[in-house]
C-alpha cells in the first residue's frame, strides 16, 4: 500500500499551478494583513478604536460564511471536480470587492463607517468563495502527507513571495497611480492587483487536478459534517494554533507600517521592511519539506520567534541594521509554521474519514479559513483599541506613550502569542506512524472497494 502512495508523484508544473492561486490570494491578504488598518485611519479617516471593532465584528460573519461554504463547495459536482470551479466563478467579485473596500467615498464621517463596513464584508465574503475551496483543493490533489507537506510549502513560498513583493511595490504604486492623491492611488493599485490575481487564480485552474474524493455512496447532512468537526480532536488542535499564529503574524505585519511611521520615522521604509519579512517567510517556508524529513512536525516550535521578539523590544529606534537583521530571523522561524499547519489540516480530512468513514475536506478547510480569519480579527481590534487607548492620532507626531503602545504591539505582545503556541503542539495527536496506518487503511478500502465492484485496484488517481 505505502508503494501505491509513493507512486502517485506530483510533477513541478502542477505544484507551482497551485502555487499560482496564493499568490494571487496575496495581492489581497498581504494588503489587508500590512496596510489595511492604516489606510483606514490614515487615508479613509476613521478612528483605530472604530477600526479594530470593525474588523471583530465583520470577521464574526466568517463564522458562518467559512463552514456554508465549505458545505456547499463539498456538495458541489462538475466536470472539472468540487473545487476548482470556484476559482473561476469567484474571480469578478473579488475584483470588484478590492476596489469598492480601497475606496474612499465623498461622504459624512458616518456614512463613510457604514461603507467600510459594508465594502469590507463583501470583500470578506468574495475572499471566502474562492479561498476556501483553493484551500481545500489541497486535500483532493494528492492522498500522500509528504507530498502535501511539499504541496504546501510550494503555496506558501508563492504566498510569502508574492507578499514580499507586495509588500515592497505598494506604496510606491499607489504613489505613482495616485500622482498626490493617495485615495485614488489605492483604488488603482487594487484593481491592478484583482487583475493580475485573476490570471493567476486561472493559471492554477488549469494546472491541478482532483485525485481525491468522498466515498461514491456518501450521504452526509450538513449538520453530521459540523459534529465530525468538533469531535476531530487533531483538528481542534490545529485551530487554536493556527489562530495563534495568525495573530502573531499579523500583529507584526499591521503594526510595522505604525512602527517605522511613527516611532522610527521613516515611512519610506515600510515597504523594504515588510518585503525582508515577507522574503524570509518565503524561505523558510522552502526549508520544510526537508526539514519534516528529520524533524517531526510537533517539534517545530515557536520558541525561537518569542525570543527575538522580546529583543525586538529593545532596539533603539535608530538601530535599523539590527531591526532588519531580527526580523528576518523571526521571518526564517515562522516560515515553515503555516506550510505545516495547512498540510496538518489535509491530514485531519484523511483522520476524520477514517474514524467517521465520512469525508468533508472543504469543511475542514473552511474552519481553518475561519481560524486565519479570527486570528487576523483579533490582532486588529488589539491593535485597534491598544492605539486608541493611549492617544494615537493619525498623521501626526506621537506622544511618549502612543509610541510606547506602537513599540509593544511589534514585539512583547507577538512575543507573549508566540510563547502560548509551543506547548500546544504537543496536543497533536497525528504522528508520521500514526498517519502512515491511516493512509494505508484508507488505500485497503479503497482496493477492496473496486475489487468488489470487479474493477482494477486504483494505483494513479486515488479516491480515498
Amino acid at each position: 500500500m505505502i508503494k501505491k502512495i509513493k507512486q502517485h508523484q506530483l510533477n513541478l508544473g502542477e505544484k507551482m499551478g497551485y502555487a499560482c492561486g496564493d499568490i494571487a490570494s496575496n495581492f489581497y491578504w498581504r494588503v489587508f494583513d500590512v496596510f489595511l488598518f492604516i489606510f483606514y485611519t490614515d487615508v479613509f479617516g476613521l478612528s483605530p478604536a472604530a477600526v479594530g471593532t470593525m474588523m471583530l465584528v465583520t470577521r464574526l460573519i466568517d463564522a458562518f460564511s467559512d463552514p456554508l461554504m465549505g458545505a456547499i463547495a463539498d456538495r458541489t459536482k462538475t466536470k472539472f471536480g468540487k473545487f476548482r470551479p470556484y476559482l473561476l466563478w469567484g474571480i469578478i467579485p473579488m475584483v470588484a470587492a478590492g476596489v469598492l473596500t480601497f475606496t474612499v467615498p465623498d461622504v459624512s464621517d458616518g456614512n463613510k463607517l457604514i461603507w467600510a463596513y459594508g465594502t469590507y464584508i463583501f470583500m470578506m465574503l468574495a475572499y471566502t468563495f474562492i479561498n476556501v475551496p483553493y484551500g481545500a483543493l489541497l486535500g483532493v490533489i494528492t492522498p500522500d502527507s509528504q507530498q502535501r507537506t511539499t504541496l504546501t510549502s510550494f503555496r506558501f513560498i508563492g504566498a510569502f513571495s508574492g507578499g514580499s513583493l507586495v509588500a515592497y511595490m505598494t506604496p510606491e504604486l499607489v504613489n505613482y497611480l495616485g500622482q498626490g492623491n493617495e485615495a485614488l492611488g489605492w483604488q488603482y493599485t487594487m484593481l491592478v492587483y484583482g487583475l493580475i490575481a485573476a490570471v493567476l487564480f486561472v493559471i492554477t485552474f488549469l494546472s491541478t487536478t482532483e485525485r481525491v474524493s468522498p466515498p461514491a455512496e456518501q450521504k452526509t447532512p450538513v449538520l453530521q459534517d459540523l459534529k465530525d468537526l468538533t469531535q476531530n480532536k487533531p483538528w481542534k488542535v490545529l485551530f487554536v494554533l493556527a489562530l495563534i499564529i495568525m495573530m502573531t503574524i499579523s500583529l507584526r505585519g499591521s503594526t510595522g507600517t505604525f512602527y517605522f511611521k511613527y516611532y522610527v520615522e521613516r515611512p519610506d521604509l515600510i515597504g523594504s521592511f515588510a518585503m525582508a519579512y515577507m522574503i524570509a517567510l518565503a524561505i523558510g517556508a522552502a526549508s520544510t519539506p526537508l526539514l519534516t524529513k528529520f524533524v517531526d512536525k510537533r517539534r517545530l516550535l515557536m520558541t525561537i520567534v518569542a525570543l527575538l521578539s522580546i529583543i525586538f523590544y529593545f532596539v533603539p529606534n535608530d538601530s535599523i541594521t539590527l531591526m532588519y537583521v531580527l526580523q528576518i530571523m523571526i521571518g526564517l522561524a515562522l516560515g515553515p509554521k503555516s506550510p505545516l499547519v495547512f498540510s496538518m489540516y489535509a491530514d485531519t480530512a484523511d483522520y476524520s474519514q477514517w474514524r467517521t468513514g465520512r469525508r468533508a475536506t472543504a469543511m475542514i478547510f473552511s474552519a481553518a479559513a475561519f481560524s486565519q480569519k479570527l486570528g487576523g480579527a483579533l490582532a486588529g481590534a488589539m491593535i485597534g483599541w491598544l492605539l486608541a487607548s493611549m492617544g494615537y492620532v493619525a498623521n501626526q507626531v506621537q506622544t511618549g506613550v502612543s509610541q510606547e503602545g506602537i513599540v509593544l504591539l511589534m514585539t512583547l505582545i507577538p512575543a507573549i502569542f508566540a510563547a502560548i503556541a509551543v506547548p500546544l503542539i504537543y496536543f497533536y495527536p497525528l504522528g508520521d506512524q500514526q498517519l502512515e496506518k491511516i493512509q494505508q487503511e484508507l488505500l485497503a478500502q479503497q482496493d477492496k472497494s473496486n475489487t468488489d465492484d470487479g474493477q482494477p485496484a486504483i494505483t494513479g488517481a486515488v479516491n480515498v
